[in-house]
């Protein structure tokens, strides 16, 4: 049987090399493919004191097909996320919301022994996502789990309204590119103004340095009616809530130990919904990498080789918070 290499967590938290077989036949609607590039999020950290081959945002070109696959063939480029199966039967799934099926298969809680740190995968057809030609490899990796992220809190917005988004890091920056080509005014809420920069020339309209007493005269005339929590940290809520306006949506999209808590009577007052929120639905996320390739939005990226040491340099980078702003992972060049 034909082996192949992925990294998985360890007990000292260090990725480390496993080599793994693919089966001889593959089964209904398996496809083996060849990674080609991953991406690295935070939420890898947390498994990566695990035994669970690591990686979630991957893309890779197919190599072989099972007999149940359909739309599939050799050679073509593919991408995959967070989620990797589902039931197929409950109302979820037939909504086309089977990202919160009973039964779902997420990273890191099931098909374990597979992971975008690898040098090829085995997963289900239904889960994999044909990439544009007009996304590169690299960029389209990231896109798999932070991309359909954000553009799942983004993809109903009205052209009308005013997305805040709180935070410029992996997540933050592409949201403020998805907003600003969905047509929307975007405000980026930050610590302070170092990166107000980065954040013009992503597309943002206006700039909010939280450390700055003049929060109301930085935001102007304009109130929020979509927020994005990209932070891990909680905001100020007494700060936050004036800021947006009434009947306002709020998505926590980045993963917190700790408990959300703000005050109660702005919600009521105000109308304003805190919406839950997880990576994208497989229709949302087709609709996110065909939005992406038309108006070109990439990642900015660092970049790292696919070995041992690569992979454990770019997790320091990560959790040290050096990283602008996304890491990439690509196979060694022989």
């Amino acid at each position: 049987m034909p082996s192949f290499t992925v990294y998985t967590g360890s007990k000292d938290g260090l990725a480390k090399p496993r080599t793994t077989t693919k089966p001889d036949q593959l089964t209904g609607d398996q496809v083996y493919l060849r990674v080609t590039a991953s991406g690295m999020c935070f939420t890898d950290v947390h498994y990566k004191h695990g035994d669970v081959a690591l990686g979630h945002e991957g893309v890779g070109v197919v190599e072989q097909t099972g007999p149940g696959a359909t739309y599939l063939k050799k050679g073509d480029r593919v991408g995959w996320g967070y989620q990797t199966d589902h039931c197929g039967h409950c109302l979820e799934c037939l909504q086309g919301n089977d990202v919160f099926c009973k039964e779902r298969v997420l990273y890191g809680s099931g098909n374990t022994d597979q992971g975008s740190f690898a040098t090829h995968a085995v997963l289900r057809e239904a889960f994999l996502h044909p990439i544009p030609d007009e996304i590169s490899n690299e960029d389209a990796a990231p896109l798999q789990c932070a991309g359909a992220t954000v553009f799942t809190a983004l993809h109903d917005v009205d052209s009308n309204d005013t997305v805040g988004i709180m935070g410029v890091g992996g997540l933050g920056h592409i949201a403020i590119q998805f907003a600003a080509k969905l047509g929307c005014r975007v405000v980026v809420l930050s610590g302070s103004d170092s990166k107000k920069s980065d954040a013009t020339k992503l597309g943002a309209h206006r700039f909010v340095a939280m450390n700055k007493g003049n929060i109301d005269e930085q935001l102007g005339d304009w109130k929020i009616s979509r927020l994005l929590v990209t932070t891990s940290a909680q905001p100020a809520w007494d700060k936050i809530l004036p800021l947006l306006s009434t009947r306002a949506r709020i998505y926590p999209l980045s993963v917190s130990s700790d408990n959300l808590e703000m005050p109660y009577m702005p919600l009521i007052m105000s109308g304003i919904t805190i919406h839950g929120s997880l990576v994208a639905s497989r229709p949302i996320h087709r609709k996110m990498l065909e939005f992406a390739a038309l108006h070109q939005i990439k990642p900015v990226l660092e970049k790292f080789e696919m070995t041992e040491d690569g992979i454990n340099k770019a997790f320091e980078r990560l959790e040290a918070g050096k990283v602008q702003y996304r890491v990439v992972l690509l196979p060694k060049q022989k």
